[in-house]
């Protein structure tokens, strides 16, 4: 029978190390719920496992893409889905901080699959977001309605789905969750103790090599490929410009990291079935590993 683990929550919490833990113990695999560990080539930056510890466990869902590509949500979906089914070891450990990944996955979201048209979407920018809200009140009332006006980038995909398919988005979208059993695990922890803990990530990043990485990057697709101006390549891109020092370029990465923190906390706390450890607690790897045979047993009877 199918099992799914999800540990989750904002970025710099423990999720990795406590996934890698509880995989080994479990004799189980990590299907990752990152945004940008698909891409090949983006490792220092997205925290991507160590070839060592994928070594130690099987993570799948990393290194998928080429960086000039593109992965999508419903890409994303399709692969995972078809991993739960397909992969023999149960339970299964679904692990990131992107949350739409995780909620394609276990609220089964229905997506629809179309393609970003690079034309279309071109000539609709070109209008203005003003306008283009104004477009979507028009075709699909129910979407403009979700939808706040300034937020540019959504209007746009339900725009681009109407006129691809000729349906307004609200109607091509809804919920069919999974029938197996899922336990979601978030790990939080007090700001203060959060912004010590993504300062210090950050420093390991530019102590590993994270300038190398990005100017290899830059070097290799151009400075104006649109995963370097993603948190952590963004601000190292501008020191390699001259732009601003290597220091100013760690504060601002510390900066905007606190910023998609907050933002990823609020978004999983507003999901009830979350059930919440303190990242910080010296005894989180056995409470989480109780949890997780109550589970187990539970769902086994």
């Amino acid at each position: 029978m199918t099992k799914l683990i999800v540990i989750c929550g904002a970025t710099a919490t423990g999720k990795s190390g406590l996934a890698l833990a509880l995989a080994m113990r479990l004799g189980s695999v990590i299907l990752s719920a990152d945004s940008r560990q698909v891409y090949r080539e983006f490792d220092i930056g997205t925290a991507k496992p160590s070839l060592a510890e994928q070594k130690l466990v099987q993570h799948y869902l990393i290194d998928i893409c080429e960086p000039t590509e593109t992965m999508t949500l419903a890409d994303y979906q399709e692969q995972t889905q078809a991993l739960i089914t397909s992969v023999g070891v149960k339970p299964l450990l679904l692990v990131g901080g992107t949350g739409l990944y995780i909620r394609s996955i276990v609220q089964g979201m229905k997506i629809p699959r179309v393609a970003p048209q690079k034309e279309l979407r071109s000539q609709l920018e070109s209008l203005g977001q003003s306008q283009l809200y104004a477009m979507l009140q028009q075709v699909d009332p129910v979407a403009a309605q979700k939808i706040h006006g300034n937020d540019s980038v959504r209007t746009l995909r339900a725009l681009e789905v109407f006129y691809v398919t000729g349906y307004p988005i609200s109607e091509q979208q809804g919920e069919n969750p999974p029938s197996y059993p899922i336990l979601q695990i978030g790990l939080d922890c007090d700001v203060e103790k959060l912004a010590a803990r993504i300062q210090q990530r950050t420093k390991q990043m530019i102590a590993n090599g994270l300038v190398a990485e990005v100017e290899n990057l830059c070097q290799k697709y151009g400075a104006d490929l649109s995963l370097l101006n993603t948190l952590g390549y963004q601000e190292i891109k501008q020191y390699l410009a001259g732009d601003i020092s290597l220091d100013e370029a760690k504060e601002l990465t510390i900066l905007h990291t606190r910023q998609f923190a907050k933002r990823q906390r609020t978004w999983f706390r507003a999901y009830p079935k979350i059930e919440w450890f303190d990242a910080n607690d010296p005894d989180l790897l056995e409470k989480v590993w109780q949890r997780i045979n109550e589970f187990i047993n539970c769902t086994s009877s």
